[in-house]
Formats: C-alpha cells, structure tokens, sequence
C-alpha cells in the first residue's frame, strides 16, 4: 500500500514531484474560482497568473501557517539559496502580466 511517505520519496531538484503536483493541481483547480471572486471586485487576473503564482503563494501560506517547508526554508535564508529567490520574484513577475482593472 501506497504511504505519502513513500510518495513524497520521489524527488527532484530536492524538492518532492507529489507536492509540487498537488500544489499545481490545486491551483489549476482553484484559479478559476479565484478569477471569478477577484473579477468581481475589478480586477482581471488571468489563469496563467496562477499557475506561475503557484509557488509564491504556496511559500506565503506555508509561512502564515508557520509550516516550514524545505522550499519555505530556502526562501527564507538570508545568505543562500539565491537561485530560488530570483525563479521565486520572476514567477511573481511574469505572474503581474496581464492583470488589469476592469469596470463592475
């Protein structure tokens, strides 16, 4: 039987493949509900704008739940990690193309 233990086994880059699927997954799942809410307050945000946002917010909602990922962790330290830091801000980045204000 299948433990996600044993799921999370599998890695790559360090990081585990079953937790970066469900993060993409969930927000694949998610990002039109989220457009829809944000369109009603006037703003348009594209699908695309989540999935490349998958990570950030997933850095920033384990941080407010205080559950230290080795991502978050990486993120977090000042003096290394530097690659990640900078993929990290260009999601944020490339994630900001194409929002818009819109009228109600």
């Amino acid at each position: 039987m299948f433990t996600l233990d044993y799921l999370r086994h599998f890695r790559f880059l360090g990081y585990a493949i079953f937790d970066l699927s469900l993060t993409f997954l969930g927000i694949a799942l998610a990002a039109p509900l989220l457009s829809k809410l944000f369109l009603n307050i006037g703003i348009y945000i594209p699908y695309k704008s989540w999935i490349l946002w998958a990570l950030p917010i997933g850095i920033v909602a384990h941080l407010l739940v205080g559950v230290i990922t080795p991502m978050t962790a990486q993120f977090i330290d000042p003096s290394s990690h530097y690659v990640l830091k900078i993929v990290i801000v260009v999601l944020i980045l490339l994630g900001s193309i194409g929002i818009k204000k819109v009228a109600n």
